[in-house]
């Protein structure tokens, strides 16, 4: 069934014309642009108990408390914290019975004169679903893409209204509460990069299936979670720190999987740029990697890799780069030191593949310049040939003949490098045969993957284990 969606005027009338919700409108940055949808549709005195905008850092750090930085999870968490905790001592005797209270929260660096940091913002609302109900939470991330500074603010008031009606609305249906984000709105004004669900309606909510509801529904490319499950924003974790990232299917995680990120990172952390720094490693999944061959995610299969990931203190990147120049520029946008990518020879092939560039003006050369712009290293694993027993390196793999010289420059200035002190046992590992080990039934399996993996998947059956 197709979801009616309402225009923004008639999502702020219909609340204010709903005498059971009254809140609080706490705005910094780009103005009151949600406040001032309900001002603008009338009836605002049914649903505004009271609307503040703490420009002034001394004056917000004196309502808020101070905080590190002022567009920031921890300063969104202080003002809903502060707003719903006043509405209900001042409040409660006298409407409480009747009332479901909420308080909206938005702290914004918009575009300006004097600031050249990229728009974005933190948005959320704390709300009841019934009168005197525990307090039920939503929190965004947003990126605002519009080019003009009056442009982003519309769209803020927009995407505000949006995450008050999805509140009140659509709580019981967190997938509705996500896609109606976007309502009257398009992806190229604004990106929603993460999502967080709380408190009494979601206590039975995976907030990581709700990362990955963002990416398959379009409203971003990628979402983060720690390894403990904690879904982040990436500025959050990547922020002006060196990154190596390994992608893979992760379906299981195997003796070659560790293998190539140890060997990888033995390599990234010797690099001139990357010493005495804090290194981030991601495990990155692209939806490519997840969909099945029905085209369907599995939300059990992709929760048990992330909780096997998760068990070995791995941060998981969930992203829509199908190609690697575009993970390169991704992770560029948040830090400027050095970038490695962990990969098989197999994957290394593939980029020098013309055909997935024939969109490119540019073409190959177009794609190599994007994925090395911001000295990127690949760090490539080796591969066996199952009919020779010859191994390939990235050091002798052969690649079309009028690419040669290109492949050969990256090779040479050390863009390319082979993975070193590899365990030369492990390459006849493949994750596919280990998986249909595991659904046989196959014991084999266990000495294919790392004997902690063997233990944690074995004691939470996952991928469909059963013992022989």
């Amino acid at each position: 069934m197709t979801r009616e969606i309402p225009g923004t005027e008639q999502k702020a009338l219909q609340i204010n014309l709903d005498p059971n919700k009254y809140g609080t409108f706490a705005e910094i940055g780009a103005g009151q642009e949600v406040a001032r949808w309900f001002f603008h549709v009338g009836g605002a005195s049914g649903t505004i108990a009271k609307t503040i905008s703490a420009y002034d850092m001394i004056v917000s750090d004196a309502i808020y408390g101070p905080s590190e930085r002022y567009v920031s999870r921890q300063r969104l968490q202080s003002m809903l914290d502060h707003e719903y905790a006043l509405l209900l001592e001042r409040l409660t005797a006298k409407r409480g019975d009747t009332t479901k209270f909420f308080a909206f929260a938005n702290t914004v660096a918009a575009r300006s004169y004097s600031r050249h940091d990229e728009p974005n913002g933190w948005m959320g609302v704390r709300f009841q679903t019934a009168p005197k109900a525990e307090p039920s939470e939503i929190i965004i991330h947003v990126r605002m893409l519009d080019k003009e500074n009056v442009q982003e603010q519309e769209a803020l008031g927009i995407i505000g209204v949006n995450l008050i009606y999805a509140a009140c609305c659509y709580h019981s249906d967190p997938e509705t509460v996500i896609a109606s984000l976007m309502d009257n709105l398009s992806r190229d004004r604004i990106e929603v990069d993460m999502i967080k669900f709380a408190g009494a309606t979601f206590k039975d909510l995976d907030n990581r299936l709700m990362a990955l509801q963002l990416v398959t529904q379009g409203l971003t490319d990628s979402a983060m979670f720690t390894a403990n499950g904690e879904v982040v924003q990436a500025a959050e974790v990547l922020y002006k720190k060196p990154i190596l990232v390994e992608r893979g299917s992760f379906r299981p995680v195997t003796k070659v999987t560790i293998d190539m990120l140890n060997c990888a990172q033995a390599q990234f952390v010797q690099e001139p740029q990357a010493q005495g720094e804090e290194i981030i490693v991601l495990m990155e999944m692209t939806l490519r990697n997840l969909t099945g061959d029905g085209g369907v995610i599995d939300h059990k299969d992709f929760l048990d890799r992330v909780d096997l990931l998760g068990s070995l203190g791995k941060t998981v990147l969930i992203s829509n780069y199908a190609r690697y120049f575009r993970l390169s520029s991704y992770l560029s946008r948040y830090t400027k030191k050095m970038i490695g990518i962990a990969m098989g020879v197999p994957s290394l092939r593939e980029i020098f593949e013309e055909k997935y560039y024939t969109d490119l003006e540019g073409g190959i050369l177009e794609a190599v310049g994007r994925l090395f712009k911001n000295d990127l290293r690949l760090y490539v694993y080796p591969a066996q040939d199952p009919a020779t027993g010859s191994i390939i390196t990235a050091g002798n793999l052969r690649v079309a003949p009028h690419l040669r010289h290109l492949y050969s420059y990256l090779l040479e200035n050390h863009f390319i490098q082979s993975i070193q002190d590899y365990n030369e046992a492990f390459l006849p590992i493949f994750s596919r045969e280990v998986l249909e080990k595991i659904r046989a039934g196959d014991s084999a399996w266990e000495i294919m993957v790392p004997p902690q993996v063997a233990h944690i998947l074995k004691q939470r059956t996952l991928f469909g284990y059963r013992s022989g």
